[in-house]
């Protein structure tokens, strides 16, 4: 059961949460304690709301993830987990979530967490359902974390980094959801309302779009003289050679070896990518801290 209650928190997709630490680390204060404590605070408040999302959004396609070759697996949709254990479970992290907000976080916090709660329950409910809406929430909810950890800190942010935010998601929503057409072009059932809205010919244009002007959006962050971004080495924008070649390898895992419906998974199991984050993150770091 204990392991079931974890597997159904989904703690891998904490990765997402990073986003909030990311104005800290992009403005140079990360290493500041106040800055450092705000930010890894707000990190397990959004972990913590997240995990009550996924709690919920899995109780809702509990039926249909039941139907699909890898989502049957989770405990509620196998039934190795009941209903009734799942809504405790969810209302007991949200509780915990909103715990950390009001003991140690500022009412702005709150007031983002708050709205990525209300996204993502509509997201849920109706939103997913829809084509180009459902990757937009998605797109929406990493914009909403940085702006977190950004409230948290008071590290006002770049035009930029938001823009960049958004395109990036936005551009892993849409791989995402052009494994969910080749699985159902494979015959498997489909498991997606939106999906009647999307074909491999309109994402595939739509990646290849999202990929250019992420890498555009981030050489405009690299050369932005905004005076609350610290850029202190002219070179930064070389660091632009791995952006590129990340997105090359992602869009490489999505159109020939067609494995991009977990963007977590990836992270966490390609060496490739997790090589090319390692040196990029290096690279960056050693410009604003060295």
């Amino acid at each position: 059961m204990r392991k079931s209650v974890m597997v159904l928190l989904r703690p891998q997709q904490w990765l997402k949460n990073l986003f909030v630490l990311a104005p800290a680390f992009f403005a140079g204060s990360f290493l500041e304690v106040e800055v450092m404590r705000e930010s890894l605070l707000t990190f397990l408040c959004f972990s913590a709301l997240a995990s009550s999302v996924y709690v919920y959004n899995d109780w809702f396609d509990r039926i249909a993830d039941s139907r699909h070759p890898e989502k049957s697996k989770r405990p509620l949709a196998s039934g190795a987990i009941s209903g009734r254990t799942a809504f405790i479970t969810g209302i007991f992290v949200l509780l915990f979530s909103f715990f950390i907000g009001f003991a140690f976080l500022n009412h702005q916090v709150l007031t983002v967490a708050g709205i990525y709660l209300v996204l993502n329950l509509a997201y849920t409910l109706n939103l997913k359902k829809i084509a180009i809406l459902d990757v937009s929430c998605i797109a929406v909810g990493f914009v909403l974390r940085l702006l977190a950890g950004s409230v948290a800190t008071g590290i006002e942010l770049s035009s930029w980094i938001i823009t960049l935010t958004f395109l990036l998601a936005l551009f892993l929503a849409l791989a995402k959801r052009r494994d969910d057409v080749v699985r159902e072009q494979r015959g498997e059932e489909r498991t997606r309302s939106s999906i009647k809205g999307y074909n491999l010919g309109f994402l595939d244009q739509a990646m290849t779009i999202m990929g250019s002007v992420v890498i555009v959006a981030y050489l405009q962050y690299c050369h932005a003289a905004d005076r609350t971004i610290p850029i202190i080495s002219s070179k930064l924008y070389l660091t632009a050679a791995f952006v590129v070649i990340g997105l090359l390898r992602y869009m490489q895992l999505a159109l020939v070896e067609e494995r991009s419906g977990n963007p977590t998974r990836i992270l966490i199991e390609d060496r490739f990518t997790q090589i090319n984050l390692l040196i990029w993150g290096g690279f960056f770091a050693w410009m604003l801290y060295g």
